[in-house]
């Protein structure tokens, strides 16, 4: 079972998730019209890793939320992997869209 990121990451991208992630299977992309992250469910080992780094905990396990981002994640990995990486952006600032 692998992780996912869900509907929390649209319109953040934190990126931290990326520097933790032995096997680099998180990428960076364009959903909907904001920026978002991906895992790529073919690439991803269950460690976990990812997890506790994300600000705004849109990390889950597959199961967790359901199917549709598992789906999601899934549809747009293919089309994200080859994006170029993200820097890192600072948890304490101000969050790009309201929670």
């Amino acid at each position: 079972m692998a992780y996912i990121i869900g509907e929390k990451c649209l319109g953040e991208q934190y990126a931290s998730c990326v520097d933790v992630c032995p096997v680099d299977c998180i990428h960076p992309g364009n959903y909907k019209g904001e920026a978002f992250m991906i895992i790529d469910p073919e690439v991803c080992i269950d460690c976990g890793l990812c997890q506790p780094e994300c600000p705004v905990d849109a990390i889950l396990p597959t199961g967790e939320e359901g199917s549709e981002w598992g789906k999601i994640n899934a549809e747009l990995s293919a089309q994200f992997k080859n994006n170029p990486k993200v820097t890192p952006r600072d948890p304490k600032e101000t969050p790009r869209k309201p929670h």
